[in-house]
């Protein structure tokens, strides 16, 4: 199973539609995990169109329109391997420790909010992943999105991509 991971989309404030190729990547995936701040509900309507399945969250600059329809903490059983996907997740520091507090029957938690990306394990095994953003690339070196995949209810591939300056 072939999933996409972005987040801090925030559409069209940072940019007015989202690089080709991370359009391409979501048209291939199986599944697609949105970790909140798209701001636009266009973008949402979008991508709901052009994805297999899409699994997302609403994010601190998502207005009213966007809350109503996305869950602040989304759960999935992706081919055995339990997800949850949320857009904040707090200070960087004990980010591990606090998020397999809050999540301890979950294998796999996609987050955002940071614009940073990261892939680090917590205790216990639970896979913590920030695919960065794809629009906003703040004070990283790229703007970036990851792929992923899973077989057999394990992750067993993650990839952060760069995508090119605009």
């Amino acid at each position: 199973m072939r999933l996409v991971l972005t987040a801090d989309t925030h559409l069209p404030k940072r940019a007015r539609e989202l690089p080709a190729p991370l359009w391409t990547a979501i048209e291939a995936a199986d599944v697609v995990l949105h970790a909140g701040d798209w701001v636009d509900e266009a973008l949402l309507d979008e991508m709901t169109a052009r994805s297999r399945r899409l699994i997302g969250v609403y994010g601190n600059n998502d207005g009213p329109a966007l809350r109503a329809r996305l869950p602040e903490v989304a759960r999935a059983d992706l081919d055995g391997l339990r997800i949850a996907v949320v857009h904040e997740t707090g200070p960087r520091t004990a980010r591990e420790q606090r998020c397999a507090a809050r999540f301890p029957d979950v294998d796999l938690l996609v987050f955002g909010h940071s614009h940073i990306p990261w892939d680090t394990e917590a205790p216990g095994g639970l896979r913590l992943l920030n695919p960065g953003s794809p629009t906003d690339r703040r004070a990283q070196p790229h703007a970036t999105y990851q792929t992923a995949e899973i077989q057999a209810g394990r992750l067993t591939s993650v990839e952060l991509h760069r995508l090119p300056r605009r």
